[in-house]
């Protein structure tokens, strides 16, 4: 059985997909993380959804937080993590990195979304705390 929050958390995922999709039909690929992290940021807020950009995760040992510079790229209505890459390739580094994001924060689902690919559906990979 499939819990409510689960079926919110896939809802999202396939609406920041589409985004991405639109994303990169727009911009195509080649340009700098930043870049794109922006643009979808700005057409995620205009569809009406709530989205931190860079939240920052604190990392906390021994009920003491320590601010160690770790930021979700973009956290959309506070259930979905969003990790922006434009790179050559996704390498086990980036799904360490989004997975660690999705456990800082207790999030159920995250997204690494790689713009530097020639098709936006091979760039995008799920990644399930």
């Amino acid at each position: 059985m499939i819990a409510r929050g689960e079926i919110v958390e896939n809802e999202l995922a396939t609406k920041v997909i589409g985004t991405c999709i639109e994303v990169h039909k727009l911009l195509g690929p080649g340009l700098l993380e930043s870049a794109y992290q922006e643009v979808l940021f700005y057409k995620l807020k205009k569809a009406g959804l709530a989205v931190i950009k860079e939240k920052p995760m604190p990392l906390v040992v021994e009920e003491v937080k320590l601010e160690v510079g770790y930021r979700i790229d973009l956290l959309v209505e506070n259930k979905l993590v969003v990790e922006v890459k434009a790179v050559e390739a996704i390498n086990d580094v980036h799904l360490a990195q989004t997975l660690t994001y999705l456990k800082l924060g207790n999030y159920k689902l995250g997204l690494l979304v790689n713009f530097n690919v020639s098709l936006m559906k091979n760039g995008i990979r799920r990644i399930i705390n």
